[in-house]
């Protein structure tokens, strides 16, 4: 069963709540979906059993077309927010890490097409692989973060949170005047260019701001 862990592989004193994601943050990710850039940030939710560890074995679902990879900077919130400022959002942050939005794209373009709603390719169970948590203190500005991405040895995505259309301040005062963030719930602060299809055995290599690597392996 998943537990919210920091970099030393022990235990965080937090439940495990859900994931409150945001689409189209990164305008250059926006544009090679070719989606319209949105004037608010566009919301959604994956629930609790979406987590999973990082150093598992990704599981894919079966038989539901292709499954993508949305690498993002992850949050980990340690107190309640609810229609908070920007100004004070960033206090309740006590983790930072990498997650990948898995999704199953193939799924998503029907349901989108229909003008259903996307939690089928979005929140099925194991959607939301994430590493392990930094503190905060140790890594740079969280609006300067740099995160990369490598599949099988070949950069896929690369990113840094100042491109962001939104700031992560603003980010999460304009999700607690939508959705009540409790202690353990992980915010996704939505993904740069790149996104493409992961296959049985793909190797993947994940760097955070310059000092923090993870790796992961999807299953056969």
């Amino acid at each position: 069963m998943y537990q919210h862990m920091d970099l030393q592989g022990q235990p965080l004193p937090y439940a495990v709540g859900k994931v409150v994601c945001v689409g189209r943050s990164y305008k250059d990710h926006a544009a090679e979906l070719n989606n319209p850039v949105p004037e608010e940030p566009l919301l959604f939710i994956k629930p609790s059993t979406s987590l999973t560890a990082l150093d598992a074995p990704l599981l894919l679902p079966k038989g539901q077309g292709a499954v993508h990879h949305e690498l993002e900077v992850a949050l980990l919130i340690g107190r309640r927010l609810c229609h908070t400022e920007p100004g004070h959002a960033l206090e309740a942050v006590v983790g930072v890490g990498l997650a990948l939005d898995l999704t199953l794209r193939d799924v998503q373009d029907r349901l989108k097409a229909q003008g259903h709603p996307w939690e089928r390719a979005k929140a099925f169970d194991g959607s939301c692989p994430v590493t392990p948590f930094a503190l905060p203190e140790v890594l740079n500005d969280l609006q300067r973060l740099d995160f990369s991405l490598r599949v099988n040895g070949e950069q896929r995505q690369n990113g840094n949170t100042t491109m962001m259309m939104w700031s992560i301040g603003e980010l999460l005062a304009q999700m607690s005047r939508c959705f009540t963030l409790n202690p353990g719930d992980v915010v996704l602060t939505g993904t740069p260019k790149g996104v493409a299809e992961l296959k049985p055995l793909d190797e993947l290599d994940m760097q955070l701001d310059g000092q923090y690597r993870f790796s992961a392996k999807v299953a056969g």
